[in-house]
């Protein structure tokens, strides 16, 4: 029988990024949250480093090299830029955080496990095919869905990012290919300062990338109505055969490094409306960590989202108006996507 997965392995926790908003608390927070409930019923699994074949299925093996030299010699750290810090057991752990979101779709794609979660670090979404930044040194979500497309013969995978930071890295790994619709809500401007909304894709990915920026003081109403009027008539036409989430916790409204205004109900009640559509279209959800310093807010945020992908089946529609950017998202959208046009015109 399927069940619900949680993928960890303890080298997360020895990525030393000394004093740094990314720290192995925020792993330990997550952990003692899901203790508390039980860990909603998900079965624990150790994640496996990824293989080398994979991993440079997205990231070159040249660039995979200068992170495993340069994690060898940090003594007993080093920085790659302002944000980016690694430690001499950083590179085992982004081995394990790569390899466990590969082991995430290897079991949602058997059908072993019905969903799961990876709670990992380094996160990955900021780490481009040669270059890490933004905390990020292997793009953890990018090595999953090319893993889905390369050995389990899939043609359509669909990577909702929620972080409040643009997902840079996964934009340009998949910037000119339609077999993943990526599509990412964050707050603009704001670190890294890329995915304007005219960023749609390159080539024969031209459409397949979708940037929804939202200002700063952005709440759940918006977050909701961006998601049910225009990621899920946009999943709908797609029609992956996998979703997966970036799931940044740091849109929170105690996060410290930002100013968009989610909480823990509006968390949930994106995973929600995924969980509605993966459903309709019979496709797996599987979720990712990426960001989220506050640990209060990210321990009850990733707790939230959970309860919802885990239950028994997915929650009732919550009440959803188009907003204004909601309205205009889709009407920019809607030449390459005419499922759209209802909402451009409601």
């Amino acid at each position: 029988m399927a069940r619900a997965v949680y993928l960890s392995h303890p080298s997360s926790l020895e990525h030393d990024t000394g004093a740094h908003p990314e720290r192995a608390a925020r792993i330990t927070a997550i952990e003692a949250e899901l203790a508390r409930h039980d860990w909603l019923g998900m079965e624990r699994l150790e994640a496996p480093a990824v293989e080398a074949q994979t991993l440079c299925a997205v990231h070159p093996a040249r660039y995979v090299r200068g992170i495993e030299e340069l994690c060898a010699s940090a003594q007993p750290t080093r920085s790659i830029d302002a944000d980016t810090i690694v430690s001499e057991r950083s590179y085992e752990a982004a081995l394990h955080a790569a390899g466990g979101a590969v082991a995430l779709v290897d079991l949602l794609l058997s059908g072993v496990a019905a969903t799961g979660f990876c709670a990992l670090r380094p996160p990955g979404h900021h780490a481009e095919p040669a270059r890490a930044m933004g905390f990020c040194l292997f793009d953890n979500v990018a090595v999953a869905a090319q893993r889905a497309l390369d050995a389990h013969g899939l043609e359509r995978v669909l990577i909702l990012d929620w972080d409040v930071h643009h997902g840079n890295g996964t934009n340009a790994a998949f910037h000119a290919s339609p077999e993943v619709l990526f599509v990412s809500l964050h707050q603009s401007p704001l670190y890294p300062g890329t995915g304007p909304a005219s960023d749609a894709g390159s080539g024969e990915g031209l459409g397949y990338t979708v940037n929804l920026p939202v200002a700063a003081g952005a709440g759940d109403a918006l977050y909701l109505s961006l998601v049910e009027h225009v990621v899920v008539p946009l999943a709908r036409a797609y029609a992956p055969q996998l979703v997966l989430i970036s799931a940044g916790f740091d849109a929170h409204r105690d996060d410290p490094l930002a100013e968009v205004l989610l909480t823990e109900d509006g968390f949930a009640a994106l995973a929600g409306a995924v969980r509605r559509v993966a459903a309709e279209l019979e496709a797996p959800v599987g979720a990712v960590l990426e960001g989220g310093y506050d640990l209060r807010a990210l321990a009850a945020s990733t707790a939230a989202t959970l309860r919802v992908l885990t239950a028994e089946s997915p929650p009732a529609p919550v009440d959803a108006p188009v907003a204004p950017e909601a309205r205009a998202a889709a009407a920019r959208l809607a030449e390459r996507w005419p499922a759209l046009e209802p909402v451009a015109g409601a």
